[in-house]
């Protein structure tokens, strides 16, 4: 199984060819942007940098709203544009459409009618779609998203356990049944180190953050041992440390306490290294098993 990793635009403020330079420099096997965008020749422009970099793509959508929905907007509503979405994408082939779905305050048997007609949507473009685990969404919790999945068992997960961190208050280790059950859902992860009062450290390399670190990459390692029983041959990644608000500021200076690109950039190279250490000892326990 090969680790692959995806450069968010979320926080990037230059050029598509400023991003596909950065991430064609660190490594990087494609962008994981949205198809709507608010200017004309965008999608063209993508499609362009996608083309001339090699590059593979994930599809962002977000239903009803941006990463935090409309409160009064409908089932139907979130429905219609995820296929709105997913038709304006279509034609630059994404690798599959990475959801932010649903809405934290409908009751579960709602989130359950709404997933089981966003895979029928997903069916009918012929495009795989993975639902992320997000705060403002259904999968806002693990108890949740655990009820959710034993009623709809196809589904798949773009696992980002920070937003369960900071939403239990606490690291996902004494979750653990709600984070294997995720494991066996997780097509996709967005490799973000929450803690337990915030979606996002301030820097995934301090040593004052180790056990949160650890901790989401035990939930990592639980993610590509079970897609390596499912038969995965490549695993992606996300590095996805962001800002509006999430990006750590000194007071009255107002100045970022670390640059969001070197945090990702760091994040992928670090869970690279972890990645070829975790299937060095998943290979050797397959072969002493053998």
């Amino acid at each position: 199984m090969k680790f692959l990793t995806f450069k968010t635009l979320w926080g990037h403020s230059g050029s598509l060819g400023d991003a596909a330079a950065l991430a064609q420099e660190a490594g990087f096997s494609g962008l994981e942007a949205p198809a709507r965008h608010g200017s004309a020749n965008y999608l063209s422009s993508l499609a362009q940098t996608l083309d001339q970099n090699g590059f593979g793509w994930i599809q962002e959508v977000c239903t009803a709203g941006s990463y935090v929905p409309r409160r009064q907007a409908t089932p139907a509503e979130h429905l219609e544009d995820l296929e709105a979405q997913i038709a304006l994408g279509k034609a630059l082939n994404p690798r599959f459409v990475n959801v932010m779905g649903g809405c934290d305050a409908w009751p579960i048997a709602r989130s359950i009618e709404f997933f089981k007609a966003a895979l029928d949507i997903a069916d009918k473009y012929d495009v795989l779609c993975s639902f992320e685990t997000h705060r403002g969404r259904s999968f806002y919790c693990p108890w949740n998203t655990a009820e959710i999945l034993h009623a709809v068992p196809d589904i798949k997960l773009t696992c980002d356990f920070s937003h369960w961190v900071v939403v239990s208050e606490r690291l996902m280790d004494s979750e653990w049944d709600a984070i294997e059950l995720a494991a066996q859902h997780a097509h996709h992860v967005h490799g973000r180190v929450g803690y337990d009062q915030g979606p996002q450290v301030p820097h995934p390399a301090a040593p004052e953050y180790a056990e949160a670190l650890a901790s989401h990459q035990r939930c990592w390692e639980a993610i590509w041992s079970n897609q390596m029983l499912r038969g995965y041959h490549e695993t992606t990644m996300t590095p996805e440390f962001g800002p509006d608000g999430y990006l750590h500021h000194l007071p009255f200076t107002n100045a970022p306490v670390a640059d969001l690109w070197e945090i990702n950039r760091w994040m992928a190279t670090t869970e690279q290294v972890h990645f070829e250490d975790w299937r060095t000892r998943a290979d050797s326990l397959e072969k002493k098993g053998a």
